[in-house]
């Protein structure tokens, strides 16, 4: 039996709660360790994504293998490993074959449709459990495999060493995106509003720190805030063959007000969400090499309702952790 945290409904407190699971030929049993909160937790649990309840959420695990099944290979009781947003797919379509999992059309996330990691136990596919690299703590890795791997992707992506990144807002994804950029050896420009970060994003590896975007400079734009920003300005800012990629979820409708200011230069608007299996891999063996990590406060699992107040109401510096 796992037991469990779980809201029983939209805006509601989450509450103990046990379940049974089958851990099947190619899957993974976790014993919890410590798990991230992610505002697509808050989205959850909100009811703004639908009706997944009774939700038990959590999709930045780390923790240790328990218990495998018969066709599992390549991990140990007691390896220390993580699981993201996706815990399964189809393992048989295009995109599965060539190691695209999360664009699978029966993807699996962790926390819809599945019970998550606010809990002693997780039970996710082999495909989708990832080692951690000895030199990270967990606790400052955990949101990597959500938080981080969304920012990572589209920096992997569009962004070679030299180009210059500017990220905008300086939160839990942002801070990630810094460290990322500044790794993968490219020039990084912070964009805030609030001065006051300024000497930390210096710390996370801005090499300049502005308050708003300069015209055709960037090679690469990060929107992590949760806001649609003035975008006629932000193309404007892209450099040829530019990019600029939304990662907030913005309450408003996202509107480009001259889509023709996008046609001088190839520059282009793209999204990014998460990131596929390899991905997380990649990303925690560069975060045990450039020392990258999530800025955390770690607060025990029982003070889960607490947790998921601070972080809907943004007041984490950078990331709220629950530890079992």
């Amino acid at each position: 039996m796992i037991k469990a945290l779980a809201a029983k409904s939209a805006n509601k407190k989450l509450e103990p709660f046990e379940y049974e699971e089958s851990i099947g030929a190619n899957d993974v049993l976790v014993s919890v360790e410590v798990c991230g909160v992610c505002h697509s937790d808050i989205h959850l649990a909100d009811g703004d994504w639908g009706d997944v309840f009774p939700l038990v959420p959590g999709h930045e695990v780390i923790g240790t293998v328990k218990q495998f099944g018969e066709s599992v290979s390549g991990f140990e009781v007691g390896q220390r490993v993580g699981v993201g947003w996706q815990c399964d797919s189809c393992n048989e379509c295009e995109y599965c074959k060539d190691g695209k999992e999360t664009f699978c059309l029966k993807n699996q996330p962790t926390c819809m449709g599945h019970h998550g990691g606010f809990a002693d136990e997780l039970v996710a596919n082999e495909r989708f459990v990832i080692p951690v690299p000895e030199a990270l703590d967990s606790a400052q890795a955990a949101p990597l495999l959500c938080g981080g791997v969304t920012v990572y992707t589209p920096i992997d992506m569009y962004a070679k060493p030299g180009d210059h990144v500017a990220v905008v807002g300086i939160g839990g994804l942002g801070h990630l995106a810094l460290q990322i950029a500044k790794a993968k050896g490219c020039k990084v420009t912070a964009i805030s509003t609030s001065a006051d970060k300024e000497e930390m994003a210096h710390q996370f590896g801005a090499d300049e720190f502005v308050t708003e975007p300069a015209t055709n400079t960037y090679d690469l734009i990060l929107n992590t805030a949760h806001v649609v920003l003035p975008m006629g300005e932000y193309i404007k800012a892209l450099r040829g063959g530019g990019t600029f990629v939304q990662l907030g979820v913005p309450a408003e409708p996202f509107c480009i007000e001259d889509i023709t200011s996008m046609f001088d230069g190839n520059k282009k608007i793209a999204g990014s969400g998460i990131g596929h299996p390899h991905k997380i891999k990649e990303l925690l063996e560069l975060a045990a090499e450039h020392n990258i990590a999530a800025q955390v406060q770690v607060m025990p699992m029982g003070e889960v309702n607490e947790a998921m107040d601070i972080t809907r109401q943004n007041k984490a510096r950078f990331r709220v952790v629950l530890k079992n």
